[in-house]
């Protein structure tokens, strides 16, 4: 039995960013997915004595970890982006009320659910699949057909070894895919461009020049004619560049002055936004996550959730001069 467990552990080591990985795209959380996985290991640990090896420990451990997410996606509340819960605001009309974090899909750093080091092509394809949009229309389908895409299209899974893993058949399998592919292209989601070319790059760079300035009128050129700016925990957006920017310049304006650190955040541009503090001091205040399209910036996402910076490694203040 002690052989056993220490196997497991090495194995469960050797999947924890996988599983973790599968667990965030099925939840929309990378904390409900840290969750997720504890719980996987709890019971496999429990279940390690009738392991009968008919599978791998690997099938193992996904039959688990499928098991307590669909428990877990049993809730009615879906997690969801804020333009998924109804029209945009003004700047006139906007108004900011805080909503229960399990409302939204909540941003996670790349290294914590995938391999950001090996061959480029396979990096990009591992980062199309935890996009912010991709992850909220996985959210739209029930938790079988969730699982079942994310196994089949995302891990390359075949059909017999996702039936055996959820005790299906693999005609199950395949009309849940069928049925899951198609509420997908109904939501259309927009492909973003590639964050490793020499104009994304060049993008970033007036970016974070011009937020740091907080020019408004050079942050204007960036933006693409329907861009979108978001703030969770408040189900508040808005849409169009007059409204992006009127917000920043207006209720905004606070954020005058900030720095931005960048990170790497579901699978795109991102940045840790520290807002002003005193003199030479600035503390958490968002983490944007930066959507580019044919090289304009088509979305804002602000998650004004500090508590998420240390997840990210980020140091809890910065001090010092502000760069020239």
């Amino acid at each position: 039995m002690e052989t056993a467990t220490l196997n497991l552990d090495a194995e469960f080591n050797l999947r924890r960013r996988e599983l973790t990985g599968y667990c965030y795209r099925m939840l929309g959380s990378g904390a409900e997915a840290e969750d997720a996985v504890q719980e996987t290991m709890v019971r496999a640990w429990k279940a390690a004595d009738r392991f009968e090896g008919r599978s791998s420990v690997r099938t193992w451990l996904y039959r688990i970890a499928s098991n307590v997410c669909i428990d877990m996606g049993r809730a009615p509340q879906r997690r969801a982006r804020p333009m998924d819960l109804g029209g945009p605001s003004t700047v006139a009309t906007a108004q900011l009320v805080p909503l229960p974090e399990s409302t939204f899909v909540q941003p996670i750093a790349d290294g914590r659910v995938i391999e950001t080091s090996g061959d480029p092509a396979e990096v990009a394809i591992a980062r199309d699949s935890i996009r912010l949009a991709f992850v909220a229309a996985l959210q739209h389908l029930p938790p079988r057909q969730r699982a079942v895409l994310i196994l089949c299209e995302v891990l390359k899974w075949r059909s017999a070894e996702v039936a055996t893993l959820l005790d299906v058949s693999v005609a199950s399998v395949n009309s849940a895919l069928q049925r899951a592919r198609a509420t997908l292209v109904e939501l259309d989601i927009e492909a973003l461009d590639p964050t490793l070319t020499p104009e994304h790059e060049a993008l970033l760079v007036r970016y974070v020049d011009a937020f740091e300035r907080y020019d408004m009128g050079a942050l204007a050129e960036l933006l693409a004619s329907d861009a979108v700016i978001t703030m969770p925990p408040h189900d508040l957006w808005l849409q169009g560049v007059d409204q992006v920017t009127g917000w920043m310049a207006g209720p905004g304006h606070e954020c005058s002055g900030s720095r931005l650190v960048p990170v790497e955040v579901n699978g795109t541009a991102g940045f840790a936004s520290y807002r002003p503090a005193g003199a030479g001091r600035w503390e958490p205040w968002a983490l944007q996550v930066i959507d580019v399209i044919d090289v304009e910036i088509t979305g804002h996402h602000n998650f004004l959730y500090p508590e998420l910076f240390a997840e990210f490694g980020l140091p809890p203040v910065l001090t010092g001069a502000m760069p020239g």
